[in-house]
Formats: C-alpha cells, sequence, structure tokens
C-alpha cells in the first residue's frame, strides 16, 4: 500500500491523520518493520501501550498483529501514559524496547507512535531508516509467531514516585487532564503523595469534550485558573493528551512556563550535581543560559523535541534538561542513587515541582519569582505539509537581521539582539512555522517581531501573520 510517507515519519515520533496518512494497514506494517529493528539490536520482546484517543484500540491491535508477524512478543501494557511505557522499558528485566500509540497534543483526528528500541527514544536517522523498511516491505520473515501477554505496570509505577518524592507540607492541588489518558493515574497519585486533590477532566474521553488536552495552549487552562481560584487551591496542574507534558498555573492565574518551571529544578539539581551540563531548547527564555551559569552550571542550548533532547541529555550526561513545550527531563540523582530515567514525564516532574515548592510555605509566590521578561507563547502559522520546512531551509541561507548579537541555526533561526530575542522554525508534528519572542519590554518585542515579519513577507507576501 503507498502511502504519504512524509506526512507520517516526523523527525521524533510517527504522526498522522486517522484514515488519511494512518491506517490500521500502515500501523502493522510499522508493526512488521519495528519487529525486523528489534531482532537487528537483539531485542525479542515489545511494549505496548496505548491513550485514550478514539482510534487508539484499533491501532494498537494492528500494530500488535504486525509486531507477533514479525517474530516479536508483545506485552500489552493496555491504556497507559506514554511515560508508563517508558518506565516499563527501563525497568522491567528482560524487555527494553516499546511503542507507545497516541496523539499526544494534537487534534483528535490525528494519532501516531512513539517509540524505544533499547531504552532509547528514536529519532531522525533511525526513525528515517523505519521508514525505509516499511516503503520498501524490507522487513526479515521470522520462523515464529510472537506471543502476546498482558503486563499492568500502574501500581509499580506509582509507588516508585511515592518513594522518591517528599513533601514538606501537604499541598491543595487542582489537576485538569483534559479528558487525556493522565487523568487515570494523576489524581490516585497525588493523593498517595499527600495532596489534597480536586481532579477536573480526569474522565479518560476520546472526544475530549471540555477542551484539547495541551497546556502550552493557554486558552486551554481558563477553567483551571477558575477553578484553582474557586478552591483556594495553592497550585494548578495541567496534561497533555498522553501525560508527558505539564502545565502549571499559579493562585494569581499566572501561567507558569515549563521554561521557568526549568529554573526552579536547575537550582535544586545544580545544588547535587556543580558544573554539570543543563539543557533546554531552542524556543526556551533567554533567561535560561545566565540563570544556569549563576548556579554553577553549563547551559546547552538544543533542538526541540522529545527524542533528540533525550538523546542529547545521554550523550552529554546532563541531569536536567526541558523544552517551552512542557517536556522535562530528570536523569539526576539523590545520595548516590538515581532519582528518575532521562525521560520526559509530566506527572513525575510535577510531583518533582511539589516537592520543591512544598518547602516554601507560599507554592505560588516561589513560582510567580521565577525570572521573566515580556514575551509571547508559541505563535503558529499553518502552512501546505512541506512548505514550512522549505520557507526555514531559505531563511537559514537569505536572511538579515541587523544589530543581531547571535544567530542561532541548529533549529530553524533564533536571533538574538541585546534587548530580546526571536525565533522562527519549522513545527516536525504538524504542517506549521512556530515562532516565538521575547524582550526586555513590549517595544522591544514590537520590533523585533517586525524584524521578522519583514523577512518572511519576503518570500510570502500575503502571508498572515500572528502577531
Amino acid at each position: 500500500m503507498q502511502f504519504a510517507a512524509d506526512a507520517l515519519f516526523k523527525a521524533y515520533d510517527i504522526r498522522g491523520i486517522v484514515g488519511q496518512t494512518l491506517t490500521p494497514e500502515i500501523a502493522w506494517q510499522i508493526g512488521r518493520a519495528f519487529a525486523s529493528l528489534a531482532h537487528e539490536h537483539g531485542e525479542t520482546a515489545v511494549l505496548l501501550g496505548y491513550d485514550g484517543r478514539l482510534s487508539s484500540p484499533a491501532l494498537a491491535l494492528a500494530l500488535a498483529t504486525g509486531l507477533q508477524e514479525g517474530g516479536v512478543d508483545v506485552r500489552n501494557l493496555g491504556c497507559v501514559t506514554t511515560p508508563m511505557v517508558y518506565f516499563a522499558c527501563h525497568t522491567l528485566p528482560d524487555c527494553h524496547s516499546g511503542i507507545m500509540v497516541t496523539g499526544s497534543h494534537n487534534p483528535p483526528a490525528y494519532n501516531g507512535f512513539k517509540l524505544v528500541l533499547g531504552k532509547e527514544a528514536l529519532s531522525s536517522e533511525a526513525i528515517q531508516a523505519l521508514r525505509h523498511t516499511v516503503q520498501q516491505h524490507t522487513w526479515a520473515t521470522p520462523n515464529r509467531l510472537g506471543q502476546r501477554t498482558d503486563v499492568r505496570i500502574a501500581d509499580t509505577y506509582q509507588q516508585t514516585i511515592v518513594n522518591d518524592i517528599q513533601l514538606a507540607r501537604s499541598l491543595k492541588i487542582v489537576i485538569d487532564a483534559g479528558n487525556g489518558i493522565a487523568g487515570a493515574y494523576a489524581p490516585a497519585l497525588f493523593r498517595a503523595l499527600g495532596c489534597e486533590v480536586i481532579a477536573l477532566f480526569c474522565e479518560v474521553d476520546g472526544h475530549f469534550p471540555h477542551h484539547h488536552p495541551d497546556p502550552v495552549d493557554a486558552s486551554t487552562l481558563t477553567t483551571l485558573i477558575e477553578q484553582v481560584k474557586l478552591h483556594q487551591a495553592e497550585l494548578g496542574i495541567a496534561f497533555d493528551g498522553d501525560g508527558d507534558r505539564l502545565g502549571v498555573v499559579t493562585r494569581d492565574g499566572e501561567i507558569i512556563r515549563s521554561d521557568r518551571q526549568l529554573l526552579l529544578f536547575v537550582e535544586d539539581v545544580l545544588a547535587r550535581h556543580a558544573g554539570s551540563p543543563i539543557v533546554f531548547d531552542v524556543k526556551s527564555s533567554r533567561h535560561c543560559a545566565p540563570f544556569i551559569r549563576s548556579h554553577g552550571g553549563k547551559p546547552v542550548m538544543w533542538k526541540t523535541g522529545h527524542s533528540l533532547m533525550k538523546a542529547k541529555l545521554k550523550a552529554l550526561g546532563a541531569p536536567l534538561g526541558g523544552e517551552l513545550s512542557g517536556h522535562l527531563f530528570f536523569n539526576d540523582s539523590l545520595d548516590g542513587r538515581p532519582r528518575w530515567f532521562g525521560f520526559d514525564d509530566g506527572l513525575y516532574s510535577a510531583a518533582r515541582l511539589l516537592e520543591i515548592v512544598s518547602r516554601c510555605p507560599d507554592a505560588s509566590a516561589m513560582l510567580a519569582a521565577l525570572p521573566d521578561s515580556v514575551n509571547t507563547p508559541e505563535l503558529q502559522i499553518a502552512l501546505a505539509e512541506g512548505q514550512a520546512h522549505a520557507l526555514i531551509a531559505q531563511l537559514q541561507q537569505t536572511a538579515t537581521f541587523a544589530d543581531a548579537v547571535e544567530i542561532v541555526r541548529i533549529d530553524g533561526l533564533r536571533v538574538a539582539f541585546g534587548d530580546g530575542f526571536g525565533l522562527i522554525r519549522a513545527s516536525n508534528t504538524t504542517p506549521v512555522l512556530t515562532l516565538r519572542f521575547e524582550a526586555d519590554t513590549p517595544a522591544a518585542l514590537a520590533r523585533i517581531q517586525t524584524l521578522f515579519a519583514e523577512q518572511l513577507r519576503a518570500y510570502l507576501p500575503d502571508l498572515k501573520l500572528p502577531f
């Protein structure tokens, strides 16, 4: 079967529109291809989980069939968060590879796969190699049919976090899961940690009837902010559709984006790991680098993308990393004991955050005091499939910016000025341009946005900009 591979195989996962670029037949083919890849790496079993989207069970079944016909055993985790698949890959003694069926924070029509091979998240070249195998049907023919067994990981996952996290006092929090899969596990976890929990939209429902589960989108946090104020809670916690990203709001309704959350964790982690590299993505605040240096760390800016970030953390031996999109990565230790495993986990990140703020009598004030500037959220411009990457390639070659202090091209264009920065990059999950701006003053922000608008309109004169 022919399919739109460019629209499906992304830089750090596989993601497409169900019934169009992604079907059960394609899922079966991906299962066959991944089985061959697993065999090449000495892996005989693959863990399989899926989120609460309406299309996920059918895609998971087709994927499992492909894996089994490819000769590997399938360990079925059932309906779990993405981090629970990662956790199982790191903790089960005889199975270190896995696939999560999830559309993450994408619109309901989307779904896809996040892939782990030998505890490592697949990205870039590895995903493109898998794509080639699928397109050419060059998977191996096994001499056996893989077996399928059910594995339950939820209790072990929860107890591992409870054993690691020590709150200094009980906290009253509101949890908004946006009807994503995190709602099946988060309330019980935080109650086990000693919190008073008000659960909001924690019933798993693939229709997402209340709002889309994407805590980066400020519009999805409106009800959470209202409920935090109504219940006089200390904080509001939000998760995305598959539970690997974290959103936080204070009792005053302030949204604490993940690049600011990262600063809170930097101080905590570097107190035990002085001199270590800390990784943050190109969308993150310009406060990150000086803050990391001031606390004795080495700032490392890197490409956006959960699997790309995990690979960078491993390559550097970094104890901590984070992205503006809500992915946070803990790979640190305490008293010689590893605390977590280097993968992104919204529930664990929230627990770590609560551990720190519980030491302060006013959790919201502690978060509000973190360094900040005038800034925008992620701004998006929808384009035709493939157009965003082509435009970025042109801009990287030709764009000029007066008074630029530094231009970083590792992922799009991040242009730093004396009083702020602007970023434009192509999303690797949907066909959009992503922009972000930060500055010392509103006037400086407007000036930087104007410079970027001029560069964009040189190629697309009629482009409608979100600023």
